[in-house]
C-alpha cells in the first residue's frame, strides 16, 4: 500500500523524467554565473530551450542524434546569442552539465517510494553517458531500479516508443506506472499513452493541453510521500 493518496493502489513503478524534475538544468550556469555575466539565467533558459527544441524537430523529421550532441549544439546557439559571454567557459559549462546539482527532495523521495514497495526509475531523452554521470554525482544509483534512455530506441519524448521503454524494462502494464515530470509537454506524453502522470510544477507555471491533463500537480517531490 502506497503512503500518498496521489499513486494509485495498482502502481508498481514511479518513473522519472530526469532533467528539470530530478537534476536542476539551471544549475550547470548557476556554477560560472560571474563568467558568463549579467544575462546568465537568460543564456541559461535559451540554452535549455533550444536543447529541447532541437529534439522534437529531429523526431518529427524522422532523425535522431544523442542528446549530448543538441546540448552542445544548444549551447553553442546561446553563445551566438550573447556574443559578450565568453566562450571559454564553455567547456566548463559542458563539465557541469554532466554533473548537474539534485533537487534537495530528489533522495529522500526515492527511497521513502521504494520503502512503499514500489520501483522507480529514471526516462530521459538524455543518452546513457549523460545519465550515467548525473545519476553518479548526486548519489542516487542505489535509489534507483531502472535508468532508462530514449537513445534505445532512437526518437526523443513524446514519441510512445519511449514511454513503452518503462513497460519493457520493468514488465508492467501502463496502469501500474505513474510517471512524475516538470515537463508539461512530457506529462502529456505520458497521459497519452496510459500512465499516471503527475506535474511536478516548481515554478508554479499555468496549466496547458488540457486535454492531457496530469492526474495531480505538486510543488514538491514530498507530495509523492
Amino acid at each position: 500500500m502506497t503512503g500518498s493518496a496521489l499513486i494509485p493502489a495498482q502502481a508498481k513503478a514511479v518513473i522519472f523524467d530526469a532533467y528539470g524534475t530530478l537534476f536542476d538544468v539551471h544549475s550547470a550556469v548557476g556554477r560560472h554565473m560571474a563568467q558568463v555575466g549579467p544575462d546568465a539565467a537568460r543564456f541559461s533558459e535559451i540554452w535549455r530551450t533550444k536543447q529541447l527544441e532541437y529534439s522534437w524537430v529531429l523526431s518529427l523529421a524522422g532523425r535522431y542524434a544523442p542528446f549530448w550532441a543538441l546540448t552542445e549544439q544548444a549551447l553553442d546557439y546561446a553563445f551566438a546569442r550573447f556574443p559578450d559571454v565568453d566562450r571559454s567557459v564553455r567547456p566548463l559549462l559542458l563539465e557541469a552539465y554532466r554533473t548537474l546539482d539534485a533537487y534537495p527532495d530528489v533522495r529522500e523521495t526515492l527511497h521513502a517510494l521504494r520503502a512503499q514497495g514500489l520501483r522507480t526509475g529514471i526516462l530521459s531523452n538524455g543518452d546513457p553517458g549523460m545519465l550515467d554521470d548525473a545519476v553518479r554525482s548526486a548519489g542516487l544509483a542505489d535509489a534507483l531500479d531502472a535508468v532508462l534512455s530514449v537513445d534505445a530506441v532512437r526518437i526523443f519524448k513524446t514519441s510512445p516508443q519511449t514511454y513503452d521503454l518503462v513497460l519493457q524494462a520493468l514488465s508492467v502494464h501502463a496502469s501500474e506506472v505513474v510517471f512524475v515530470s516538470s515537463n508539461r509537454w512530457d506529462i502529456a506524453g505520458a497521459s497519452a499513452f496510459g500512465f499516471t502522470p503527475i506535474w511536478m510544477n516548481r515554478l508554479g507555471l499555468p496549466d496547458e493541453y488540457v486535454e492531457l491533463a496530469p492526474s495531480a500537480v505538486i510543488a514538491s517531490l514530498e507530495g509523492l510521500i
